[in-house]
């Protein structure tokens, strides 16, 4: 098995190295036949890793500890859904990941594209191949995935538990989804410059794949969040982690080049702005994966310290260097076609979004690369904390909500006084009547949050506002019930209307964030069973006792829970009960762990519990005293050693597993004191829906309209063809 996903790993690399060639000869040369090749190169490329790929999650779903990948990232006590994720948990397999996807989306764009471009498409492809050479090149010269034991063990390491979060299983390949994809409209834009075509029609050609590069990189980021605040145990859900904001930064510029694209579609400007976006972006994707992998920042993301980050650094340099040789090199052809007539018109509201949404990348960058600045300049590293972000990107947000309140409905070219009356009058109403509502209850203490309060409502009526007048202009012309019209509204004008959505959800998303930063009520204390503590707003939460269980496979034991029972009360009114609970994971081959001390000995991990409304959440996580366990748990491993050779496997396994249980069954029973960590948060939902609305948005702009996209073909096939033909 590790032979054969070595050997597949191996001409995967030739064969993407070859690729490089021959479609860079087939560009240089006009020779088309070489083209093709290149292209059956990429396909060959995308089976072959999707071969390696199903060896790799063959062997951790076998648990195969022949494998030193799988002998390090699993365990036979790590559940089967857990097994499956872990293949990517490991730098090695994230790397193969990474090239899988890579190969996949290639694939699929040199096959839609292959009767399109054909000056543009032979650069495009040698791009993603020479990525493709890069990651393959690591996975066979620096850190293979199939690197074997010379002695299988039989049992292993096992997954961090931190990772045993059903987002696990999905965070990791969206977060490099988004990364390969954003690889696809950076090569095209290569090609395009290359040979000086810097007409719209590449973006056309590469657009859904840039939406499904912000898509899928959103819902990384997305997941992220949400494991945070349901794994960790602190209570938040960003708290600007280099890593974390690695990935945030692709993912600014991308949202700015999806808005500048439509200025240089529509009226030809922005041509160098564009470009250089999505350069950035593409560049700023490989940046993020490198954070992951180099140890040069501390994050609880990262893989630690790492022999890669000289390649990586090398690559990034390349990519910069090539980036602005091609824009300076080619700033005759980006010249826009026309100029700005108005700062009151919809290209200076997109060009201002653009702004700011390239100061909160630069802002991000600052602050995430700060350690490594400060230590070159004062050799000392200093970090830069939450306070230092909320500082800058506060109000550069509030400007993102209040632009996308503008900029969809504000006209082309100039805005008369009569057309933005019509458009903003009842947005603004709305705003003002929001800020008036919450004054009473005491958010004008908090100046950003009202500010953001009431420019979200007019970003949201703005939005509202054109919902209605394109569902009463349906109705007008066809008569249709109004869900009817709604439906059928947004799927003949998938990206305005989608798009529409989006900026809806991140209005709500905003208003989550800023009311469960401002107005969050956070408690640390100990507790002993029967006593209360206030949470603030009217909430009391009492302590009922302590919980514990032993959570088993099919092969054995998987971790030791101790918890805690609380009651919650509103207003002496009971409202529900909150379970959280700690759980501690046997470390293995450990020679200083006893057979019970093991299971303390290696990693825990905080299962909160929460009670979630659309208006409040009461959160609650528990740091157990088990001081008292732990020295019962030293007399058993002295027990446990001298019995050791005395009795036979079976009945030391039924020993053990008494010890065990009459361990923690005690715990329960001898009601310890806990320390708590007890939030109310404020519309903390807010953040999740509003992300799913902006998911959701992202899928309608994504989604094809097959009988425009049919009409559109059939227009511009012949034309376009003789254009293709005549360059190459």
């Amino acid at each position: 098995m590790a032979d054969l996903g070595r050997g597949l790993v191996f001409l995967a690399f030739a064969v993407a190295l070859y690729g490089v060639v021959a479609a860079l000869y087939g560009g240089l040369a006009h020779k088309r036949e070489w083209v093709t090749s290149a292209r059956r190169a990429v396909y060959a490329l995308a089976a072959l890793t999707s071969g390696a790929f199903v060896v790799l999650e063959v062997a951790f779903l076998r648990s195969d500890f022949s494998f030193s990948v799988v002998q390090s990232h699993s365990s036979t006590t790590t559940p089967t859904f857990y097994k499956a994720a872990a293949a990517w948990s490991s730098q090695e397999g994230s790397l193969l990941l990474w090239l899988w996807l890579l190969s996949v989306w290639s694939s699929l764009v040199v096959f839609l594209t292959r009767h399109r471009m054909r000056d543009v498409q032979p650069y495009a492809i040698a791009v993603l191949m020479a990525f493709a050479v890069f990651f393959g090149g690591l996975l066979v010269f620096a850190v293979s995935p199939f690197d074997t034991l010379a002695i299988a063990p039989s049992e292993g390491t096992g997954l961090n538990p931190l990772l045993r979060h059903p987002s696990m299983m999905i965070h990791p390949p969206m977060l490099y989804s988004g990364y390969t994809l954003w690889a696809v409209p950076f090569a095209f834009a290569v090609g395009a410059l290359a040979v000086r075509r810097v007409d719209a029609e590449w973006i056309g050609a590469t657009r859904r794949f840039a939406l499904a590069a912000w898509f899928f990189l959103g819902v990384g980021i997305f997941l992220g969040a949400r494991w945070s605040y349901a794994e960790l145990g602190w209570g938040g859900y960003w708290a600007w982690d280099p890593v974390e904001n690695a990935s945030l930064l692709p993912w600014l510029t991308g949202t700015a080049f999806l808005h500048s694209i439509m200025v240089q579609e529509k009226r030809g400007m922005l041509k160098t702005w564009n470009a250089s976006l999505i350069l950035a972006t593409g560049t700023l994707a490989i940046l993020g994966t490198f954070l992951v992998r180099s140890g040069i920042l501390d994050s609880i993301h990262a893989f630690g310290a790492s022999t890669l980050g000289i390649p990586f650094v090398i690559l990034i340099g390349v990519m910069i260097a090539g980036s602005v040789a091609l824009v300076v090199s080619r700033r005759d052809v980006l010249r826009t076609e026309h100029k700005l007539d108005s700062l009151l018109s919809r290209e200076a509201m997109f060009l201002g979004n653009n702004l700011v949404l390239v100061g909160m990348a630069f802002v991000v960058f600052w602050g995430t690369f700060f350690p490594l600045i400060s230590e070159a300049m004062t050799g000392q590293k200093q970090s830069l904390g939450p306070p230092w972000y909320d500082k800058y990107v506060v109000p550069l947000a509030l400007v993102l909500v209040l632009l996308s309140g503008i900029g969809p409905v504000i006209a082309w070219r100039r805005a008369t006084p009569k057309n933005a009356r019509r458009n903003f009058l009842w947005p603004i109403v709305t705003g003002i009547v929001t800020v008036i509502v919450l004054i009473p209850f005491g958010v004008a203490g908090r100046p950003w949050a009202l500010l953001m309060f009431a420019f979200a409502a007019f970003a949201i009526g703005t939005i509202t506002q054109e919902f209605a007048r394109g569902v009463r202009a349906r109705r007008a012309m066809t008569g249709e019930p109004v869900p009817l019209a709604f439906i059928t509204l947004i799927r003949r004008n998938r990206r305005r209307y989608g798009g529409y959505t989006i900026h809806v959800g991140m209005a709500l998303l905003f208003i989550g964030v800023a009311a469960s930063t401002a107005f969050q009520h956070v408690h640390t204390v100990e507790l002993k069973k029967g006593q209360s503590t206030e949470l603030g707003r009217g909430y009391v939460a009492r302590y009922d006792g302590p919980t514990s269980r032993i959570d088993v496979t099919k092969n054995g034991v998987e971790r030791l829970v101790f918890g805690a029972r609380l009651t919650v009360f509103k207003h002496g009114k009971k409202i529900g009960v909150l379970k959280p609970e700690r759980g501690y994971y046997p470390i293995e081959g450990a020679p200083f762990a006893g057979a019970i001390g093991k299971y303390f000995e290696g990693e825990s991990t905080s299962e909160i519990a929460m009670m979630a409304g659309v208006g409040r959440d009461v959160w609650s996580a528990v740091t157990p005293d088990l001081d008292p366990t732990l020295a019962t748990v030293k007399q058993g491993d002295a027990v446990f050693k001298g019995a050791q050779g005395k009795m036979d496997q079976q009945e030391y396994s039924t020993a053990l597993g008494t010890a065990i249980r009459g361990l923690t069954d005690n715990y329960a029973k001898s009601a310890p004191p806990a320390t708590f960590r007890l939030i109310v948060s404020p519309l903390v939902a807010w953040v999740w829906i509003g992300g799913l609305m902006v998911f959701l948005g992202g899928l309608i702009c994504i989604w094809p309209t097959p009988d425009l996209a049919h009409r559109r073909a059939t227009a511009g096939y012949a034309a376009r063809v003789a254009r293709d033909l005549g360059r190459a």
